[in-house]
């Protein structure tokens, strides 16, 4: 396969960046976009220019931290894929494709494609824990659990954090990354007791790091590798105004 790249080039926050065009003549069709990228950065260096500079861990959707943007969506064109787990069989021979960074205020640039998620692990400081006494782990079966109830648990605690919830919104919006990692815990008796203080604080967090407001356009939902509900977003606002009332 022969493709065409437009990759965004930036040297780092306070540089300007740019769409900057490369080919490949020989991409394998059932090589990973992300090994596609390496066989780029190959090419790269040994014609002694700077790699573009992109995140990666397991490669195996698990961790999310390869989020970019495929042709203006997060994680590419197939839904229910991290950007490591979509292959170049995808795109058509001769294809051109747009390769950008996740966009957001409270995602500032670091370099290329990387971009800084910290925002999202200070929203979980702020509260998305349970505080438990230290010693051995209780028997798992002493806290009996509805199945259903632990099964939705599960779904919302399946948020692996990419960012690209909040890279689809356009308002940049964390309501879905916040909701699940709030609704899994206030699904659980573990929980429950650490509510009201843990969704005040997270909500404030996520509102100090400069995320936008929700206005319920769903596109989160549509491009979540996990496919976290926006069922979530209505469960913390409803458990965010029962604990203003109870606060006041």
């Amino acid at each position: 396969m022969k493709i065409h790249l437009k990759i965004w080039r930036q040297k780092d926050a306070n540089s300007k960046g740019a769409l900057v065009d490369y080919d490949l003549d020989a991409v394998n069709k059932d090589m990973s976009f992300l090994e596609m990228m390496d066989t780029l950065n190959e090419q790269l260096v040994l014609k002694g220019d700077n790699p573009v500079e992109f995140d990666h861990d397991c490669r195996e959707g698990i961790c999310g931290t390869c989020g970019m943007m495929v042709n203006g969506q997060a994680h590419g064109p197939v839904p229910g894929l991290t950007v490591c787990q979509l292959h170049m069989r995808e795109f058509q021979d001769g294809s051109t494709i747009y390769v950008e960074p996740f966009r957001a205020k409270a995602f500032p640039l670091k370099r290329d494609l990387k971009i800084d998620r910290s925002a999202l692990d200070r929203i979980i400081q702020s509260n998305g824990f349970i505080s438990a006494s230290t010693g051995h782990a209780a028997e798992a079966n002493t806290i009996l659990i509805v199945h259903d109830t632990a099964e939705s648990a599960f779904d919302s605690a399946a948020c692996i954090g990419c960012g690209a919830c909040v890279a689809t919104c356009k308002n940049s919006s964390a309501a879905l990354f916040t909701s699940a990692k709030i609704a899994h815990l206030a699904k659980l008796p573990q929980g429950s007791k650490e509510a009201t203080k843990r969704v005040i604080e997270m909500v404030h967090q996520m509102d100090q790091e400069g995320f936008g407001h929700c206005s319920n356009t769903e596109a989160c939902e549509v491009k979540c590798p996990q496919g976290i509900s926006v069922l979530n977003i209505a469960r913390m606002n409803s458990e965010y105004n029962k604990a203003r009332l109870i606060k006041e």
